[in-house]
């Protein structure tokens, strides 16, 4: 029998996205979802003064915050409904400095389990040059769903 995919609700991705972009964090640090679909993930960032370290680069911990929310909204939609999702292992890797623009960063869930999940995720600058990439492990945590008022998948072929 043939293993289909499901199919993302559009509107439960709606809602997710606007709960997330309206989340004290993501707005503290100006970061914004910009697109979850299955297995894939798209963070954006304009970068401002704050975002700067002393020497007038982007913080480390911008691009590791960047990563860490690609990876883990890429892996999302595989987590089981009644289950939240947790980072337990973060690892990256700075590859250029950035200063100002946008920054971009794309997720990609490379294996989804029912318990661990594995992702990467790539930064680009606004010239689409890579300034950093990274991989995460991340964990089902049952019981601890992000409620949301839409279901998460359009009914399946035999449903």
């Amino acid at each position: 029998m043939p293993n289909f995919d499901p199919i993302p609700n559009p509107e439960y991705v709606s809602e997710l996205m606007d709960t997330v972009n309206a989340s004290p964090f993501p707005h503290h640090i100006a970061m914004r979802v910009r697109e979850v679909a299955l297995d894939r993930a798209v963070i954006e960032l304009g970068l401002a003064p704050y975002h700067l370290q002393p020497f007038g680069i982007v913080h480390g911990g911008v691009f590791a915050t960047l990563i860490d929310t690609a990876t883990f909204w890429a892996a999302f939609l595989r987590v089981p409904e009644d289950s939240g999702l947790v980072n337990i292992d973060l690892k990256l890797n700075y590859l250029k400095g950035a200063a100002t623009g946008v920054l971009v960063a794309e997720g990609f869930a490379i294996h989804s389990g029912k318990t661990l999940s594995y992702a990467e995720a790539t930064v680009y600058n606004s010239s689409r040059e890579r300034v950093a990439h990274g991989t995460s492990t991340l964990m089902a945590l049952q019981g601890k769903a992000l409620r949301l008022r839409s279901p998460k998948f359009l009914p399946g072929p035999l449903e």
